[in-house]
């Protein structure tokens, strides 16, 4: 794509707002500046679009929007009369310009004769994934940038089942974006005439009751909070966001009577004004709870990413400090909860199954296991896990009751096909409460599974590569490690090199290759001989190739020691 062309035509287009004029001509001698915004269009993938707002092809704003809506609309529309009638769930965080993106995918979907459900303002992730469900939709659309800061928006898209686009789909979009013309090949149909046409249709409290109705029937053990609500308290922190309304609801109706909500958070804000990055897995960011806590004596933090489909713990150790739980340790303490609870009370289903992607912690894999529970892998990203799922209950091969991944997000239920940080919420809560009456905290209940399967330690790094030459440095890192992985690492042993793009395994010692069951993903996987994995994948959402170790030690030394000394090598990938 010539980027001065694409620019030119963008400037020559006649319908950009003075504004949106005014911001591209102040950059006409920047052409570094230029490049950056034209070179090409953000990438559609399966999980959408997602970019920094500004204009240009390479950013989120309207006609981004507008021009990837054509497409899915295009898309939908090839699935015939019916597919238009079901219409599509939209959906939107509270990040600048939701709402304006929001009306303009439904303005898109309405002209193409797709009946749009959206809803009134905005709501969490889950109950867009819900909502799709509920009312039978053909697809969804959510504008939302999650965890990332405040300069980000992004639109993520669902399919029937609720579950973010599968790779099909994904693909059909992408080619017909590649045919559409960014301004003459979008058409629209104003938002008031699509109402009153009842091609559009707004939702909410009543949706919200739907999904809470769901949500609330979840609790496993329903004497564990009120058994200790006169004197249980936590806080909650929705950090600026949409878990401001529904997870509250959610704990006060099971009976939480000491909710301690962190005021200045609880302001919707897309700016974030009292944190950097409003991700739950930066501990800086629950300063705010944490000060909170500190003046009521509470144990236990609870806060929820904008969209709210991410949940992230701290908790208070012996010596008062508030630690921060990682997202594998959450996710291995809650699934040991939840399948004792289920044990306890009669509801552990036959052939249970938990359900984890490969970059999470294998002390899951353990913990299901002491119960007679199935684990399996899948790729990162909840349309997998959501696959997964809908492929083994489906053949009759296990229940599903948990699906995690390690960057803080778990699903639960059947009524939803991603991340929920509104039903996590409720049985985080439901399980710190059980353990406050046993005069524990979460934090205890994670040793005490550390003791009984072992000391097992994870670590992720993000080496950052931006721009343009950041693309380029990613590929060939990736490259270099797929061409010639190395023979050992930190001083210890390759003993097998996965490879997740074609699915082989190589046995390093006799050179012999075998397949696995998973393929068709650019990822590489090095198996050590003391039994860490290191595993390496580019981001799918941001300019970085994420590095995870996985370990376990004798003791928590030997743990801390290994995911040091791997830490160090992992170090060197970034020269």
């Amino acid at each position: 794509m010539d980027y001065l062309q694409e620019y030119q035509k963008w400037l020559n287009s006649g319908v950009l707002t003075p504004e949106e004029h005014a911001e591209l001509a102040a950059i006409q001698d920047d052409p570094k500046e230029i490049e950056s915004r034209f070179y090409g269009p953000l990438e559609f993938g399966t999980a959408g679009l997602r970019g920094t707002m500004a204009m240009g092809l390479h950013h989120m704003n309207l006609y981004v929007v507008r021009h990837a809506t054509q497409g899915f609309a295009n898309v939908i529309c090839a699935e015939g009369g019916e597919a238009k009638e079901k219409g599509v769930a939209i959906c939107m965080d509270c990040r600048l310009h939701g709402m304006e993106f929001a009306r303009a995918a439904a303005e898109v979907c309405a002209a193409a004769g797709i009946k749009v459900r959206i809803f009134e303002s905005l709501r969490p992730t889950p109950e867009l994934s819900f909502a799709v469900r509920h009312y039978g939709c053909q697809a969804g659309i959510n504008v939302t940038a999650s965890h990332n800061p405040k300069e980000y928006n992004g639109y993520k898209v669902y399919w029937e089942d609720g579950a973010q686009l599968p790779p099909q789909h994904a693909a059909a979009i992408a080619a017909e974006l590649e045919k559409i013309d960014i301004f003459t090949g979008v058409k629209t149909m104003p938002y008031d005439e699509a109402v009153a046409k009842g091609l559009i249709t707004v939702i909410g409290p009543e949706t919200d009751e739907a999904f809470l109705k769901e949500v609330m029937e979840m609790v496993i053990d329903r004497q564990a909070i009120p058994a200790v609500a006169d004197s249980f308290k936590l806080v909650y922190t929705p950090f600026h966001g949409c878990g401001h309304k529904l997870v509250p609801e959610a704990l006060k109706r099971a009976g939480v009577k000491h909710l301690l909500c962190e005021p200045q958070q609880m302001v919707i804000d897309g700016s974030f004004p009292t944190v950097k990055s409003p991700n739950p897995e930066n501990p800086e960011g629950f300063y705010l709870a944490v000060a909170l806590a500190k003046e009521n004596g509470v144990d236990f933090i609870l806060g929820t990413d904008p969209d709210s489909d991410r949940v992230g713990i701290m908790v208070r150790d012996k010596d008062g400090e508030y630690k921060v739980m990682t997202g594998n340790q959450t996710g291995v303490v809650l699934l040991d909860y939840m399948l004792g609870a289920m044990e306890r009370t009669g509801k552990l289903p036959q052939n249970p199954v938990a359900l984890k992607t490969i970059v999470t912690t294998e002390m899951a894999r353990a913990v299901a296991e002491s119960y007679g529970a199935a684990c399996y892998d899948t790729f990162t990203g909840f349309k997998f896990i959501a696959e997964k799922k809908n492929a083994l209950e489906g053949a009759g091969e296990g229940k599903v009751v948990f699906s995690y991944e390690e960057s803080y997000g778990y699903m639960l239920g059947d009524y939803v096909r991603d991340k929920d940080a509104v039903t996590a919420s409720l049985l985080l809560t439901e399980m710190a409460a059980y353990y406050y009456a046993k005069g524990m905290t979460v934090l205890d209940a994670y040793q005490a599974l550390c003791e009984k399967h072992g000391f097992y330690g994870e670590k992720t790094h993000n080496l950052v590569m931006p721009g343009l030459d950041g693309l380029a440095d990613m590929a060939k890192l990736m490259k270099s490690l797929r061409e010639d992985p190395p023979a050992g690492i930190a001083g210890v042993k390759v003993v097998q090199f996965k490879d997740y793009q074609d699915g082989s395994v190589t046995d390093c010692a006799s050179g012999s290759r075998s397949s696995m069951e998973l393929s068709g993903s650019n990822v590489l996987r090095f198996e050590l001989a003391d039994g860490t994995s290191i595993i390496v994948r580019p981001s799918g959402t941001e300019p970085k190739i994420k590095v995870y170790i996985l370990t376990k030690g004798a003791d928590a030394a030997g743990r801390d020691t290994n995911i040091e000394k791997y830490s160090q090598w992992v170090s060197t990938l970034q020269k």
